[in-house]
């Protein structure tokens, strides 16, 4: 029987997690998604390859600060906050929306990493001032605080579970 590609493993891995097909609040990334994204900045998504495919996906999305007030507060959804985020404005803030990071990758330093690329690459284009985060897990609010830390970046965070 074949091992499932790191590919494979990571679909699964955020289909069981996230379970966007039943939360309307969340983004579903789709084709679709993924080609305005790259729109928005060719940063927003990043990966990190070992193997047989990727084992690390990271998924940022900048946007103005009146967007990251409006979704910390709870009055726009995730979905929303993506919908007002248009190509070729100018970005203030940077939202973690998610990492995966495959079991055996974890706790190596791999997602910081990836992530910390990314912002740089987004910060070279967009004056960021900010970050922000609605929390799944402890491991993405250690990130999350990481993240801010080692950029020196205020951080705030969306209450309320999913």
């Amino acid at each position: 029987m074949a091992k499932d590609s790191h590919f494979t493993r990571m679909i699964q891995l955020v289909n069981s997690f996230f379970n966007v097909k039943n939360d309307p609040e969340q983004l579903d990334v789709n084709e679709k998604v993924i080609e305005r994204l790259r729109e928005i900045h060719p940063a927003t998504m990043s990966e990190y390859v070992e193997g047989d495919g990727p084992v690390v996906w990271i998924l940022l999305i900048p946007t103005t600060y009146d967007v990251m007030e409006r979704f910390i507060k709870g009055t726009i959804s995730e979905k929303q906050l993506y919908e007002e985020t248009r190509p070729g404005q100018v970005y203030e803030a940077i939202y973690l929306c998610s990492a995966s990071v495959l079991e055996e990758y974890r706790r190596k330093g791999l997602a910081g990493k990836v992530a910390l690329e990314a912002i740089q690459k987004i910060r070279k284009d967009h004056p960021i001032k900010a970050l922000y985060y609605w929390p799944f897990s402890d491991e993405g609010k250690t990130l999350a605080t990481f993240l801010s830390k080692t950029l020196g970046l205020p951080l705030y965070e969306r209450k309320g579970g999913h």
